[in-house]
Formats: C-alpha cells, sequence, structure tokens
C-alpha cells in the first residue's frame, strides 16, 4: 500500500500543479491537494477505512455533478479546452480517479476479522 500511496500522491500533486493555468484554479488545486494529503495518510498509516471510504463517496458525488450533459470525449491529444462539455468531462474523469484511489485504500485499510 505505501508504493500505491506514494505514486498516487505524486500524481495528484502533478494534477494540481496542472491547474495552475486552468481557468479556476481555486477549485482544483484544493480538490487534488486533498487527494494528495489523503495518499500522504495512507502512507503514514494514519487515515481509517471510514474515512476513505467518506472521501470517495465525495469524489464520486462530485464526479457525477461534473458529468457534462452531452458527452463530447476528453480530446486527450489537445490541452486546450474546445467546449464547456469536454472541460467538464476531464474534470469529471479527474474526480473519478480520485474516488477510485479513495475506494482503493479504503478496501486496503479495512478491518480484517481476527480468527482464532
Amino acid at each position: 500500500m505505501k508504493i500505491s500511496a506514494i505514486i498516487f500522491g505524486l500524481l495528484f500533486v502533478l494534477f494540481a500543479a496542472f491547474q495552475y493555468n486552468d481557468p479556476d484554479p481555486e477549485i482544483w488545486i484544493p480538490i487534488y491537494g486533498a487527494a494528495a494529503a489523503a495518499c500522504l495518510m495512507a502512507w503514514a498509516g494514519a487515515g481509517r477505512w471510514w474515512f476513505f471510504v467518506g472521501m470517495a463517496i465525495l469524489y464520486t458525488v462530485a464526479a457525477v455533478h461534473q458529468w457534462p450533459p452531452s458527452f463530447e470525449g476528453f480530446f486527450f491529444g489537445e490541452l486546450k479546452m474546445h467546449s464547456m462539455n469536454i472541460e467538464q468531462a476531464r474534470e469529471s474523469g479527474g474526480l473519478s480517479i480520485c474516488a477510485a484511489v479513495m475506494g482503493l485504500f479504503a478496501w486496503l485499510t479495512r478491518p480484517t476479522p481476527v480468527r482464532s
């Protein structure tokens, strides 16, 4: 789990850095920063399963809310925004990645029954 936490933590720091030139960095930098902080907690063993479940739920709700009314793709080959639908799809995709990682950490930190 520690290697996953380091890899995803660095990925989320990179995601936050990419938001510097975004039209609304004050929203997205803290979102990805919180995911990076959660990865740090997972790495340090400080996060509990219920915390990661809560984070996964929040990111999932945000991803669903951010989904565009008309999906036009992500256009990975180009960095500029062609339409608001593409920008919303990218944002929803980033939130979905955060939700999946938080779900992974919830599963990895879940309590296991003690067998006697």
